[in-house]
């Protein structure tokens, strides 16, 4: 069993395997396994995947739990509603650092005796799940995790060109405070999205409505100043925190159809190599790790035919529902008062019911079957 790629998804599926009892290698072209600094959020549908790997003694130490999600004016600097994370049940919505995330999986990939090949760059995927990587490799089963460019989703799907969505987005970390609260500072047209992380950090990420494309890379260096002229227009908060950020990525956000071809047999996909997300639900990882333990226990029980049938209309309705927050934390004019008017009160008269409307998503358990 051979796992293409060491980021979160694929170090989660080669775990899930060893403990569906394969024997699993996991072939990473880095030298080590690291990530750029950035923050992400794991809800409880991809927490509960952590746990059924044996995870969750390090999850709960190492990630911070957040206690609430406040959409934000980010024009005039009020929260417009609170909406409480406590109580959705089952693990808790916590914020880790990539890092420490893939760390910990990392070690729990060692721990279930998962080889882990660093500096071995894989070319030449054949259907049949064979690749290069220094030499031929044959395994029974080969997992594409292998990212946005991934060459084992061509080999399924054929070349697919993605477009530009009109929007570009920054990320960072800095030093700062803040309590464990989710927050959303939406904008005419641009948005800004804070929240902490363990170790007095902050992650930022600030999207805007751009005409002209930006390269779709996780690792593009960008001009700190430039980040805060694009969000000069916003509230002070907003700025101040900006004005903090020493140093930031910037990528374009494309569209990529969600593949229509998962496995064959004996090459599978999984995370962005199969379904790209854009970032404005929290579930690319998420959905990264139900892929992976979903693949793991398809193959178990000898019904690689029916992983991509399962997983493909959960990962188009979140994709779909990410689509509809772009839209919505970027409104103009009578549209944006309504919808802020709309939010305060549900969050003062049925606050449970906002965070309701996502129970399809939070409440899922792929372990369970």
């Amino acid at each position: 069993m051979a796992v293409i790629g060491g980021g979160i998804g694929g170090l989660a599926a080669a775990l899930a395997f060893a403990r569906h009892g394969a024997e699993v290698a996991v072939f990473e072209q880095a030298e080590a396994l690291r990530e750029v600094g950035a923050g992400i959020q794991i809800t409880p549908n991809g927490a509960r995947v952590l746990d059924a790997l044996g995870l969750g003694d390090a999850v709960r130490a190492r990630g911070l739990a957040l206690d609430a999600l406040l959409p934000m004016d980010g024009v005039g600097g009020r929260p417009v509603a609170r909406f409480d994370l406590t109580g959705l049940g089952g693990p808790r919505y916590r914020a880790f650092h990539r890092a420490d995330l893939i760390e910990l999986l990392a070690e729990g990939c060692r721990a279930a005796g998962v080889a882990l090949h660093l500096g071995r760059r894989v070319e030449d995927i054949a259907a049949d799940g064979s690749f290069t990587a220094g030499t031929r490799i044959r395994p029974g089963l080969t997992v594409g995790a292998d990212g946005l460019r991934a060459t084992s989703r061509a080999v399924l799907n054929g070349a697919q060109a993605p477009f530009f969505t009109g929007q570009v987005a920054w990320r960072a970390v800095i030093e700062a405070e803040q309590p464990a609260e989710a927050r959303i500072w939406m904008a005419p047209g641009r948005h800004v999205v804070s929240y902490p992380l363990p170790g007095g950090r902050l992650n930022i990420v600030a999207v805007e409505e751009r005409a002209a494309w930006v390269e779709e890379s996780w690792h593009r260096a960008a001009d700190p100043a430039a980040l805060a002229r694009a969000f000069s227009g916003m509230a002070a908060p907003v700025r101040a925190l900006l004005r903090r950020v020493e140093t930031v990525h910037e990528w374009g956000l494309f569209r990529h159809p969600v593949a229509g071809s998962w496995s064959n047999g004996r090459l599978a996909l999984l995370g962005d190599a199969a379904h790209p997300t854009l970032p404005f639900l929290a579930q690319g990882a998420n959905l990264a790790l139900e892929d992976a333990w979903s693949l793991a226990a398809h193959w178990a029980r000898g019904d690689l035919a029916g992983y991509g049938p399962v997983r493909r209309p959960r990962v188009a309705r979140a994709i779909a529902s990410a689509e509809r927050n772009a839209v919505n934390y970027h409104l103009r004019g009578p549209r944006r008062a309504a919808a802020h008017v709309a939010l305060r009160t549900l969050s003062k008269v049925a606050p449970r019911a906002f965070l309701g409307r996502m129970d399809w998503l939070y409440g899922h358990d792929v372990t369970a079957g």
